[in-house]
């Protein structure tokens, strides 16, 4: 199973085992859907969504077995992934994950590989992009991005002056 990381958990809130999570995954709305799984941790833990709710920036969420604080004061700090499967993402929406490993082309030129994806907070991504030499910077945004290509495992930037 692919997994993807959607965020994090912050901590608790109340003494019924309701968790705050932060998260700026672009498909939360495909994601925070009672009945769906969410797995926890290094090891997965698998979860069912019993509620969810926003509250502030935070994602709320009850999950099945986990109805008490001390139940959940351990889950603290733990990542929180989605089956890739569980998305149905269709062919224009991408997660980070699909970026690794992705050969990057700037005006036609191979300039490198992309070998992750860091977060700058407000949901601003920037793509981290090596080859034998350097490390380049891009963000992750439409601004300079041409064309994503899963199929061939590529990813082409706009011709942007100074950007690379």
């Amino acid at each position: 199973m692919e997994y993807v990381y959607v965020g994090r958990i912050i901590t608790t809130h109340g003494i019924k085992g309701e968790i705050k999570i932060r998260s700026n995954f672009k498909y939360k709305d495909k994601v925070f859907v009672v009945g769906n799984t969410l797995y926890i941790g290094k090891n997965y833990e698998e979860r069912k969504i019993l509620s969810y709710r926003v509250h502030k920036d935070y994602d709320m969420v009850m999950l099945d077995g986990l109805d008490d604080i001390d139940k959940v004061i351990h889950y603290k700090n733990l990542l929180v992934f989605v089956s890739k499967d569980q998305l149905k993402l269709s062919n224009n929406q991408y997660v980070n994950e699909d970026f690794i490993n992705m050969s990057v082309y700037f005006n036609n030129n191979f300039i490198g590989t992309v070998v992750s994806i860091n977060d700058m907070g407000n949901g601003n991504d920037v793509f981290v992009i090596k080859d034998r030499n350097k490390t380049i910077y891009v963000p992750k945004n439409d601004n300079f991005i041409d064309v994503v290509d899963l199929k061939n495992n590529m990813l082409l930037l706009k011709n942007v002056e100074g950007l690379v």
